[in-house]
């Protein structure tokens, strides 16, 4: 066991997605544990695509996390219990580029996979393989109301990623 972690099968998830995603919000980590980002993330899914089981999470071109997304082959989508709402609401209100997120919210980095990170805190951690990334286009967008999220024109960025690890406490 890794950090107190176990592996199990995607299929083997008990938690409900919507809520995992959307209500507990994730870390999204692109890098190695030597030169890393993460970032707050609620927007998100699981699924299966191209006969894998895989993630899709978007990034705004301007989240430092952005440059690392695109720079790494591989990320991770690690998720916490209620006790580390704080330190999630941190690492979402403030930049890599401006603050070391794990020392200030006393998260620990460990690498689950060769250049990789997560945190020994997290009850879940899903280690991805980038399988595709596209930026959204406004264009594609069916309801105009959609566009209300997008006051900036910033608009996201989507990986697509093999989920080669799921790893639980």
């Amino acid at each position: 066991m890794l950090h107190g972690f176990r592996e199990i099968s995607p299929t083997d998830l008990d938690d409900n997605v919507f809520r995992l995603i959307a209500d507990d919000w994730m870390l999204l980590t692109a890098g190695p544990e030597s030169s890393y980002n993460t970032m707050t993330a609620s927007w998100g899914a699981l699924g299966e695509l191209w006969n894998r089981k895989v993630a899709f999470v978007f990034v705004r071109p301007q989240r430092h996390t952005f440059g690392y997304m695109n720079a790494s082959g591989r990320f991770t989508m690690s998720f916490f219990t209620e006790r580390y709402r704080e330190a999630l609401r941190f690492c979402g209100s403030r930049s890599g580029r401006d603050v070391d997120k794990a020392a200030e919210t006393g998260l620990t980095p460990f690498t689950p996979a060769p250049g990789t990170t997560s945190f020994t805190e997290a009850r879940l951690v899903m280690v991805c393989t980038r399988l595709y990334a596209q930026d959204l286009d406004p264009a594609g967008l069916a309801d105009p109301s959609v566009e209300e999220c997008y006051p900036d024109s910033d608009y996201h960025r989507m990986y697509v990623g093999s989920i080669d690890s799921v790893l639980s406490k």
